[in-house]
């Protein structure tokens, strides 16, 4: 009797524990939209994935490719999408207009957008763009904030001649002379430009008027409010996936590889060098997380051009709820 007694506590505590096994290996499935392409410029998302950052927080990760900010802002604001990232100005001008988004984590801290011409056209200042036939890709971030890039030189859209175009067409369009300039970025098409030999001069919205939030990570309010701690693990993975790639960039090219085997290793490698200086700028002190006074100046840069409306507390497009704490957070040096 003692002995049959044994077996079953014996089997019921078998039972037990291969039902926590199960549970501890158990993975929440997530779909994160990207704002562009796959490659370097998020480069952190495909290191999360590949060393297994996602997989230690109980999540199972897809990483899909976009094509463009502003495309990709739409998906999440008619719910096509949960969790995402692009281009934070983007996202604000719809959650302005009503769509129920919040932007949770800020990974550039500036943006990489920059007007872009060959230096064999012998443009070489803004001034000297006037008249000139300018590429424009449509559905992109560069296509939103070109109103208050034009502002902040005063400039209009009547002093060029604006052509939109697919994004895969802008590179081609400049090299063969199809178009004088683009709007370009520095973490994208002024790349794969310098990968063909072109020499280029360049104007970057940064430096010449604005100085905007950048590309972060944004949720519809209806996916934060179901999955709060996911989002939490989530983001404190994405950014351990970033700080990653900051210290091993030559792994970081071997992971976007081994998840998009169909990138360029060079391209990546050299589209991740040149946005990391974005990480830590606009008085940021700490990665993936803007200040609130960065956040105010957006807003006070956006209303002005009527890229956003006036008065709004900028609190209402975004929230730290959903990052590490502090101590837990790479610090900005």
């Amino acid at each position: 009797m003692g002995i049959r007694f044994h077996s079953r506590a014996f089997g019921l505590a078998a039972g037990a524990a291969l039902l926590m096994s199960t549970a501890a290996f158990a993975q929440e499935k997530v779909e994160f939209q990207l704002n562009w392409i796959a490659g370097g410029a998020n480069a952190g998302f495909a290191v999360a994935k590949a060393e297994g950052f996602y997989d230690d927080v109980g999540l199972d990760v897809d990483v899909v490719q976009g094509n463009g900010s502003a495309t990709t802002a739409q998906l999440v604001a008619s719910g096509q999408a949960g969790i995402a990232y692009a281009d934070a100005v983007a996202v604000s001008q719809l959650i302005a207009k009503g769509a129920p988004m919040k932007v949770v984590s800020t990974v550039y801290q500036s943006n990489p957008n920059e007007v872009l011409a060959l230096t064999k056209s012998g443009i070489d200042s803004l001034e000297g763009l006037k008249g000139k036939t300018i590429g424009v890709p449509a559905g992109s971030s560069q296509t939103t904030m070109l109103p208050l890039f034009l502002d902040a030189n005063k400039m209009t859209e009547a002093d060029f001649e604006l052509i939109n175009m697919p994004p895969s067409s802008m590179v081609p369009a400049l090299l063969t002379g199809q178009v004088d300039a683009i709007l370009g970025s520095m973490d994208s098409y002024r790349v794969q430009l310098e990968s063909q030999g072109a020499e280029l001069t360049g104007w970057e919205f940064a430096s010449n008027g604005v100085p905007t939030v950048s590309t972060s990570i944004f949720a519809s309010e209806d996916f934060l409010e179901k999955n709060p701690e996911l989002v939490k693990k989530f983001i404190g993975a994405s950014l351990k996936g970033w700080s990653f790639a900051i210290d091993n960039p030559e792994k970081a090219v071997e992971d976007v590889s081994e998840v998009f085997p169909d990138t360029d290793p060079e391209l990546v490698a050299a589209e991740l060098g040149a946005i990391t200086p974005l990480f830590c700028s606009g008085d940021a002190q700490y990665l993936g997380k803007a200040e609130p006074a960065h956040w105010v100046r957006t807003q006070d840069l956006l209303s002005k051009v009527g890229l956003l409306p006036e008065g709004v507390d900028p609190t209402s497009y975004y929230s730290n709820d959903y990052l590490p704490a502090d101590a837990e957070m790479r610090a900005c040096n």
